[in-house]
């Protein structure tokens, strides 16, 4: 008969009898396994019975192995190895098509999503899967190709690209000025209500940074920088200026769309560059992979960086 046609056992039962074999204990098979120890035990049994054989059985208290299953034992694990090396070339085919970007919430609802159907247009290709966080990476562990994160720039390990060089400005809707109080000059903002985002890098003791450099700049110290409603993303503090709900400070990277929309305006000119930014990561090793180098020519093209380096 073709060995390719012959019935095979029960994947499960085989798995219980290996595990238990190995362990010499169904308590301990069965907490591997994730399922009861009775369970194991009627895995095993239910194997004996459609092989006609004896595989475990008690001496004086304990497991030994049959053997039978002394025999059989290391061909069967030699075969879940290589149904695990099969399966681990599968995910990693599968992997192949499917670019995954962990992006800051923030990004990802202002600027990239917007543009994906750009990539996949360029791209067809490839597949995207966006994984929105602010948590640190671990590109191996959680399977990550490409990152995007504002900060300082300082990634050890990784290759950095600056997407955007920053600065801050305040942004309201038209409306807001139709309406009034008149914004004919920072000192003005007194009248206003100011959008802030507690950004976790620059959050001390309540205090909101951003806007007490912002007016320090525009020579408004006498506005209270701190009065106002809090959110813990940009894109909600600019979502509300379209709104009308208040002022927010915008930047290149994440108001740009909306100024250009004219969902957004700019009341004032004085502008406050900051160190940080958002930058392109990944890792060294994996820097000319084609699907990494595919998006990071896309995007600092998209962005008019120009091309990669």
């Amino acid at each position: 008969m073709d060995p390719m046609t012959q019935r095979l056992p029960s994947l499960n039962a085989l798995r219980a009898f290996e595990a238990a074999a190995r362990h010499l204990s169904l308590t301990e098979a069965a907490r591997e396994l994730h399922v009861t120890p009775a369970a194991v035990s009627h895995q095993v049994r239910a194997l004996e019975a459609d092989l006609g054989v004896s595989l475990l059985r008690r001496v004086k208290g304990e497991f030994v192995l049959t053997e039978t299953a002394q025999t059989a034992l290391p061909v069967l694990r030699a075969g879940f190895d290589q149904i695990a090396e099969a399966a681990r070339r599968l995910r990693a085919d599968e992997a192949r098509h499917f670019l995954t970007i962990s992006v800051g919430p923030t990004f990802a609802a202002t600027w990239l999503v917007r543009r994906l159907g750009a990539f996949k247009a360029a791209f067809p290709e490839i597949d995207v899967r966006l994984q929105t966080t602010d948590a640190v990476v671990d590109f191996a562990r959680d399977g990550v190709d490409i990152g995007i994160r504002f900060g300082a720039g300082d990634y050890p390990g990784l290759r950095a690209i600056r997407l955007f060089d920053e600065e801050i400005y305040p942004v309201c809707s038209p409306e807001l000025l139709e309406r009034g109080p008149p914004l004919d000059d920072p000192t003005d903002l007194a009248q206003h209500t100011l959008l802030h985002v507690e950004w976790s890098w620059a959050l001390t003791k309540g205090e909101t940074l951003d806007w007490q450099l912002w007016l320090h700049a525009a020579g408004a110290q006498q506005v209270d920088a701190l009065r106002g409603p809090r959110v813990s993303h940009a894109n909600l503090a600019l979502q509300a200026a379209i709104e009308g709900q208040g002022l927010a400070l915008g930047s290149e990277s994440l108001a740009r769309d909306d100024l250009a929309a004219g969902r957004l305006i700019r009341p004032f000119d004085v502008v406050l560059p900051v160190n940080f930014a958002y930058y392109l990561i990944y890792p060294e090793e994996t820097a000319e992979r084609p699907k990494i180098a595919a998006f990071r020519h896309w995007i600092l093209t998209e962005i008019g960086a120009g091309t990669s380096t």
